[in-house]
């Protein structure tokens, strides 16, 4: 760092990129949090003396920064009742569904956004503390839109960069928000917003202009006091090389077989593995899978479903009656068309370290993804990274962002069932030159644009147009 507490580049995100886990002797360390965007910065942070900002995870939590593994943290304190109305509430009862379509009905609560004002003050202040002179500080995702302008009203000096790692939605439904300005002028705090496709950073700039009345040519902003504000589509990607160097492992390969064999040795497994949510579409897949079962065009001797569904947010209601609903259906499902010993689906409501989601992504023949609505979907891109031998079937919703990489998957909309129920005959029928040339094509797209490029591009962008006294960001050293 150039002095203590000052870091050249901020990361600042709504969860610091470790998690909390107690040893059997009962003392309590720290683990890197699984997920692409971890991996993605370390090498940036390590490259620029950086520092992470974010909650620990844990309510009323009040920690002094701390190094770990070289990384330097900064934790955020939540009370309780802050994580109830600014994490639970405003963030996933109000944003999330808004933003995702209204798959299920956003509540509006004053309270809530009272508090999310409150605590994105508080990250704001807390980057304003740590941010070095001419910093660059990169905002990550839909908890902390507040933050760039707040951050800017108390460090002008600074890079502002901002990433939204979900859907941004068309003015239709973004309009129903009664803080839509407050939202739409605190993004516009940054230099650089990032989406994870063209069409929402389209969305945001009518709503700019609509909304907030500010001039704008094509993705830029034109603010009254002559900064410019660029809004820019940056698909997010994986560790690429990291999934498929695990999925080659002899380790993960012997995991793959005993799934297999475990499952009865059917002739083709399809695989579903998502965060427990009502955007991830997994009744309509699971239905769409039974009624093939049932009209027998598949049979549970050739072929069984593996539905991994993520235990999330377990405390809001919504996502409590989803659980209820998925275990009924699997219930009647596999009493109905199931055998003893042969279920039709096997479903597993838990999380998986990443060499349990290779060995499944290996297992399986044909991986099922079929949002409602998804900022990109990283589950598909893994599938793909980790079939090196090119073969395998990626059934996707045409409503994942990553529906506009991987063309080559077969492309479903995830309110049709019956599109789906054709979708999933053609993988299990597809001759493996079809499968092949299919794979073959997503994977090269999934290598050559892997998450460190993603990470290095936006960074570039932002550094672009930085005045004299602005530090750049060095790239992450890669081999």
């Amino acid at each position: 760092m150039t002095t203590p507490g000052r870091a050249d580049l901020v990361i600042v995100a709504n969860r610091l990129p470790v998690d909390r886990v107690t040893n059997p002797d009962g003392t309590n360390d720290w683990r890197r949090s699984p997920g692409g965007l971890v991996s993605a910065l370390e090498p940036v942070m390590r490259a620029n003396d950086g520092a992470w900002i974010g909650w620990p995870g844990a309510p009323d939590d009040d920690l002094e920064p701390f190094v770990e593994d070289g990384l330097q943290l900064v934790p955020v304190h939540l009370s309780a009742q802050e994580v109830e109305e600014f994490y639970e509430g405003f963030s996933n009862g109000t944003l999330w569904p808004l933003y995702h379509d209204v798959v299920a009905k956003p509540e509006f609560h004053r309270e809530w956004w009272d508090s999310y004002v409150t605590v994105n003050r508080r990250f704001a202040e807390k980057s304003a503390e740590v941010a070095a002179e001419g910093a660059t500080v990169w905002v990550q995702d839909y908890q902390l839109q507040l933050v760039p302008q707040m951050l800017r009203d108390l460090r002008p000096d600074l890079r502002i960069g901002f990433y939204l790692h979900i859907p941004f939605p068309p003015a239709e439904l973004f309009s129903q928000l009664p803080w839509r300005r407050q939202i739409l002028e605190g993004l516009l705090g940054a230099d650089l917003i990032g989406f994870q496709l063209a069409g929402g950073a389209g969305n945001f700039v009518r709503l700019v202009r609509h909304r907030v009345g500010h001039k704008t040519h094509r993705d830029l902003v034109y603010l009254p006091d002559g900064r410019t504000v660029k809004a820019a589509a940056f698909p997010i990607s994986i560790d690429t090389a990291g999934f498929e160097e695990l999925a080659r492992s002899e380790a993960v390969q012997e995991r793959a077989d005993e799934i297999r064999e475990a499952l009865g040795s059917p002739r083709k497994v399809f695989l579903g593995i998502d965060r427990l949510d009502y955007t991830k579409g997994i009744v309509a897949r699971l239905r769409a899978f039974g009624e093939l079962i049932a009209e027998g065009e598949l049979d549970v001797e050739d072929a069984v479903f593996v539905q991994v569904a993520t235990p999330s947010r377990e405390r809001v209601e919504q996502y409590r009656i989803l659980r209820d609903d998925i275990d009924r259906l699997v219930g009647r499902l596999n009493g109905d068309l199931g055998q003893i010993g042969k279920p039709a689906i096997s479903y597993l409501h838990s999380s998986y370290p990443r060499e349990e989601m290779a060995a499944l992504y290996r297992a399986a023949d044909i991986m099922v993804v079929t949002p409602f609505r998804d900022g990109m979907n990283l589950v598909a891109k893994e599938y793909v990274a980790c079939r090196y031998e090119s073969d395998g079937a990626l059934v996707l919703s045409e409503f994942a962002g990553a529906a506009d990489e991987l063309r080559q998957a077969y492309l479903v909309n995830p309110y049709d069932i019956n599109g789906i129920k054709q979708a999933l005959l053609d993988a299990f029928h597809a001759e493996p030159k079809e499968t092949t040339r299919r794979m073959r094509a997503m994977r090269k797209t999934v290598v050559e644009h892997d998450v460190a490029a993603w990470a290095d591009k936006f960074l570039d962008e932002l550094a672009t147009g930085r005045h004299e006294h602005d530090k750049s960001v060095r790239p992450a050293r890669r081999s």
